[in-house]
């Protein structure tokens, strides 16, 4: 997982290696939308949510069951 920083300074986070089911991501980016309170999108196999929500995405992920690896700051 990784936060990127678009055009105009704008902070997302990028979720990588998640189960490669189209239907099983797309929950599970509706859940991450609704516990982060943020939007997003799925693109290239990534999850992508709008702002810096690392600390969020983390802690859902790991009560999800999920291994998660931070990566960068």
């Amino acid at each position: 997982r990784r936060v990127l920083f678009r055009s105009g300074g704008k902070a997302v986070t990028v979720v990588h290696g998640l189960p490669a089911g189209t239907a099983q991501a797309a929950d599970l980016l509706r859940q991450l939308k609704a516990h982060c309170g943020a939007g997003g999108a799925l693109k290239d196999g990534a999850l992508e949510i709008q702002g810096d929500q690392r600390d969020r995405v983390v802690a859902f992920l790991a009560r999800q069951g999920f291994p998660v690896r931070r990566a960068g700051g």
